[in-house]
């Protein structure tokens, strides 16, 4: 049996390489032009930023709840990825903006802003884990609840406040060769997020385990 992981990995490794060339024959949007075509990585990195958010922030109340170490293992991984992906938005947004609409950020824009901000709570969640001591997991678990609440706030601040970003209904408008290619990437940032969340979920386990295994001996 072929382990899930590394299949995983292997087929988004396919879908990243055919990637390019998809977005290079993808047609040009007619008023950004070639700059246009981060949308087919940074909308998916977006995406993935809000499923891993909503991992952890799922994860976090279980763990609150039944006390379920799976589910704390999970949350930390969750957390991990989140900050990965969302650095990923951080980075490629202020790229398009700057051609796009002639600024890198602007603290006027409702969407940027809370994208800090929710990236900023699953940097402080890490920060607990690290730094926090005993019961740190459990301050942490609420950080992660947070910021899973701020998702709604972060994807439809375009509908209700002025900001450059346009409104949520864009993809519904895309002609059908890039609403294709657009979801190609969505899906091999999936993939690789799977791959990813369960890779780090084991190591995560393993860690608690070591950790166990040394206080044991200190006993």
């Amino acid at each position: 049996m072929i382990p899930l992981v590394p299949l995983l990995l292997v087929i988004a490794a396919l879908m990243f390489i055919r990637a390019p060339f998809m977005i290079d024959a993808a047609p040009y949007e007619s008023t950004m032009g070639l700059v246009q075509k981060i949308f087919y990585f940074h909308v998916p990195a977006a995406i993935t930023t809000f499923l891993s958010v909503f991992v952890c922030g799922i994860a976090s109340a279980i763990f609150l709840i039944r006390r379920s170490r799976v589910a704390d293992h999970v949350a930390v991984a969750a957390a991990e990825l989140a900050v990965l992906f969302g650095a990923m938005v951080l980075v490629t947004g202020p790229l398009w903006a700057r051609k796009a609409w002639g600024v890198w950020w602007t603290w006027g824009d409702a969407r940027l802003v809370m994208t800090l901000v929710m990236w900023m709570v699953f940097v402080a969640y890490l920060l607990l884990r690290k730094f926090g001591g005993p019961g740190s997991e459990v301050l942490a678990a609420a950080a992660g609840i947070f910021g899973m609440v701020l998702v709604p706030f972060v994807y439809w601040s375009v509908n209700y406040w002025r900001t450059i970003h346009p409104t949520t209904t864009v993809i519904r408008t895309l002609p059908p060769e890039m609403r294709s290619v657009l979801n190609w990437c969505i899906y091999s940032f999936f993939v690789l997020y799977a791959a990813l969340v369960m890779l780090r979920t084991r190591l995560e386990s393993s860690r608690a385990r070591l950790d166990e295994a040394f206080l044991a001996l200190e006993d």
